[in-house]
């Protein structure tokens, strides 16, 4: 293999692969001032702390999907029971695929049992 003379390994340190030269260009070359960055009116924006305090059903309504067992184990009851008495009831479900699985979402699950003790718990 041929060494380089000292005079090519000067230019290839000059120029970058990509062709840009080494020196870093100013700002006001690049149309970027300082005043342009940030925000404007920061009392507008989110802030963490109130982020915090919202419910996670605020980001995610449904609430994390669940399986019949999970449910049952939430409710204190069998699957059987969950699938016999408590769906006919409206307890509410989404069937993926029309003999597929049977996805249950917390929030949903949760709000349909308040909705069962607001009532009683008389069934219709």
């Amino acid at each position: 293999m041929a060494s380089r003379s000292a005079a090519e390994l000067e230019h290839m340190s000059e120029v970058r692969k990509s062709g840009f030269a080494d020196r870093a260009k100013p700002l006001e070359y690049l149309e970027i001032s300082a005043s342009c960055l940030g925000q404007s009116y920061p009392q507008h924006c989110p802030h963490l702390a109130t982020t915090e305090t919202n419910s996670p059903e605020a980001c995610d309504p449904l609430g994390e999907p669940m399986s019949i067992r999970q449910v049952a184990r939430l409710l204190g009851c069998s699957p059987w029971t969950v699938r016999q008495r408590h769906m006919p009831s409206g307890l509410p479900y989404f069937r993926n695929g029309n003999s597929g699985k049977l996805i249950f979402y917390r929030s949903q699950v949760v709000n349909w049992v308040l909705e069962q003790q607001k009532k009683g718990g008389k069934r219709k």
